[in-house]
């Protein structure tokens, strides 16, 4: 039985070292020489000072930004602690209603007749609560309201959408998306009103 039991704590001992500190060591060093920036959480800096991670949305409100989707996470949204999605399924009649109301706060937030079709991630929001990304479609139907606020033209502001819009994974895997983090931080950059 003694051998039995120092075999036993030999190995728990063994494979505590390997698995507890070896490997996540290895993981961490192969992420940060393959992969700095995103292993350290994609944070952006402005003159020096982290401002926002690139990999979770915001609340910007007021017609000069670009907003992002709505957010189920926590009670006033986009709160990493609380990030989780509503729950609520396709057949749910409460679900139906806030998207029915979202559209229709979209379309005259963004001087859009009843026949524009809104894009969908504009009203539903994310399983994560926190996505940064929208779509390209919706970013450009948010452009009209954001350029004549700020007075900037609307080339400028196509342009900062376009330096912001990441595209799809190797060519083929979903779709182009809008990092309105970035977007917003450049459209600040860039001044205007």
């Amino acid at each position: 039985m003694r051998r039995q039991l120092l075999t036993g704590l030999t190995m728990f001992a063994m494979m505590t070292v390997l698995v507890g500190v070896i490997y996540p060591l290895a993981v961490t060093g192969v992420a940060q020489l393959a992969f700095g920036d995103r292993a350290n959480g994609s944070i952006i800096e402005t003159e020096g000072q982290p401002v926002a991670s690139s990999l979770i949305g915001q609340n910007f409100e007021g017609p000069e930004w670009f907003h992002p989707r709505p957010s189920a996470a926590g009670d006033d949204g986009y709160d990493g602690a609380a990030s989780a999605a509503s729950n609520l399924g396709p057949t749910s009649e409460e679900l139906a209603d806030l998207v029915g109301e979202r559209v229709e706060a979209y379309r005259a937030e963004n001087g859009l007749d009843d026949r524009v079709r809104v894009p969908v991630d504009a009203v539903t929001a994310s399983g994560s609560g926190l996505d940064p990304h929208i779509s390209v479609a919706n970013a450009q139907m948010q452009a009209p309201r954001v350029a004549a606020d700020r007075g900037l033209d609307d080339e400028v502001v196509a342009g900062l959408i376009d330096d912001a819009t990441q595209r799809r994974p190797l060519g083929v895997l979903g779709d182009d998306g809008v990092n309105v983090v970035e977007l917003n931080l450049a459209l600040e950059g860039r001044g205007g009103r």
